[in-house]
């Protein structure tokens, strides 16, 4: 019911707002006003894909007279929809060849196998994946090998115990917790970061680098690794169980399973791995031959590249990616990052942005923290409920405008909304991860909540203590 309402009160709110016989702010603003409204609703109530109602700008932006389509177009073929469309298909890779499935095997073998190493390994190899392939798609991967290890507990002489569960419950919620922060070491381990990324880019030509973002983002997801296995395994959920739960008999069954490293991964490896080089040396390597003049996502588009143009095997004409591949491929967040980044065009052009600065400075409450510590709990806690791409979208050019109105550094503010967005841990709809281990039987939503309530606090207070003392030092 709440969807079909929602079908016709987006619309209905853009024609109110665009035919109002006065103005709120300007006709231009008014205009983009009522189109944001309409995306909002839609975005918030998800009554169709989010990635169609992200197509409005496009649609609706030249009718109205806000820009011409060529303008708004240029939102969608953005440079960082190409950074992200080249991570993506280096996920793939990954994925095709199983990569992605020896390098978490292997990463959960060297931390050892006593119960508790064997979480912390879980969660490791997922926030290790989620830096490079979809939350989701690390979730995909790591689920049914933790469940073969819950299953050897189950048919054990002494049964499902007490302690059992209590492992289960911690290796579920740290596979999926794990995979919801290592997003945010890099820029193209989650959407949110990508959405601000592009924002900076086209709205101020801020170039933020992979590098400068691993430097903030690497060390977050780290201390926030080491407080879930505490809060989780450690406080709430702690098991007892004896170091012999049979769980490397599975690892290197799973690892046997798969075989020597074949030359089609090792192919793969190389061109992840020079990437990954690349992206971190870049500014040092353009000082060193400035005519290449290397971008993050001319990196990204050259490793793409090469997996689709270097042969598999060339007598038969066989490539690491075939062009068929890319079915798999999420094309919906690409075009959401287009029209995010369209929304946002129209806000800076009709001058909301600068309106939204202006009645901040005005404001009574201008203590920066105040603000920061209101916009990072109610993004976390707002993305519990919706999707965090949407939210990011919808909330950067609002708080870019409450950057410039306190005469702050924009990504100051920016960087922790961003990361909020990431963190979200109590419900299963908040996040996908959240939503796959919910379903695999092992977990109640009171369960998730009461261990997700604990690590939301903790999330915002890290954020805080970022935003204050590390983001203003790397950017």
């Amino acid at each position: 019911m709440i969807k079909k309402l929602a079908l016709l009160l987006g619309p209905i709110l853009f024609l109110v707002v665009y035919n109002l016989p006065f103005t709120l702010l300007s006709i231009e603003a008014d205009k983009v006003i009522a189109i944001a409204l309409w995306m909002i609703v839609w975005w918030i109530t998800e009554t169709v894909s989010i990635s169609i109602t992200s197509l409005i700008p496009l649609c609706f932006f030249p009718l109205v007279g806000i820009m011409d389509i060529k303008t708004v177009a240029a939102s969608y073929g953005s440079p960082i929809v190409f950074l992200f469309f080249g991570g993506f298909v280096m996920a793939l890779a990954l994925e095709k060849v199983n990569l992605h499935k020896r390098i978490a095997l292997n990463i959960v073998k060297l931390t050892g196998t006593t119960p508790d190493k064997v979480i912390l390994g879980f969660m490791i190899a997922t926030a290790f994946l989620s830096m490079w392939i979809s939350n989701t798609a690390t979730t995909v991967v790591m689920l049914p090998i933790g469940l073969s290890v819950i299953e050897l507990l189950k048919n054990d002489k002494d049964g499902f115990t007490k302690g059992d569960q209590n492992f289960a419950l911690a290796l579920m919620l740290g596979i999926a917790f794990s995979a919801n922060v290592g997003g945010i070491s890099t820029i193209i381990g989650t959407p949110p970061n990508t959405v601000l990324v592009g924002f900076m880019e086209q709205q101020y030509n801020v170039d933020i680098s992979f590098l400068k973002w691993m430097l903030m983002g690497v060390p977050f997801s780290i201390i926030m690794i080491i407080v879930i296995y505490f809060v989780l395994v450690k406080w709430i959920y702690p098991n007892g169980l004896s170091s012999d739960s049979g769980s490397d008999r599975i690892i290197t069954k799973q690892l046997n399973k798969l075989g020597v490293m074949s030359s089609l991964e090792k192919r793969v490896t190389i061109i992840f791995s020079l990437a990954i080089i690349l992206w971190i040396l870049r500014s040092q390597i353009n000082v060193w031959l400035p005519s290449l003049k290397l971008s993050d996502t001319g990196i990204s588009l050259l490793a793409a590249f090469s997996l689709f143009t270097i042969p598999m095997k060339l007598s038969k004409s066989q490539f690491i990616l075939e062009w068929n591949d890319t079915v798999k491929l999420p094309w919906g967040i690409l075009i959401l990052f287009g029209g995010g980044l369209a929304l946002a065009s129209g806000f800076a052009d009709a001058g909301i942005i600068d309106y939204i600065g202006q009645t901040v400075s005005a404001g009574s409450i201008n203590n920066v923290l105040v603000i920061g510590i209101i916009l990072i709990a109610v993004m976390l806690f707002m993305t519990e409920l919706m999707s965090n791409v949407a939210l990011v979208a919808i909330f950067a050019p609002m708080i870019a405008g409450v950057a410039i109105g306190l005469d702050q550094e924009i990504l100051h503010l920016l960087i922790p909304i961003a990361m909020a967005s990431s963190c979200a841990f109590m419900l299963p709809m908040a996040t996908p991860p959240n939503a796959i281990v919910f379903a695999s039987g092992y977990i109640k939503v009171n369960e998730m909540a009461r261990a997700g309530l604990i690590l939301n606090l903790i999330s915002i207070l890290l954020i805080i203590l970022f935003m204050k003392f590390i983001i203003p030092m790397i950017f």
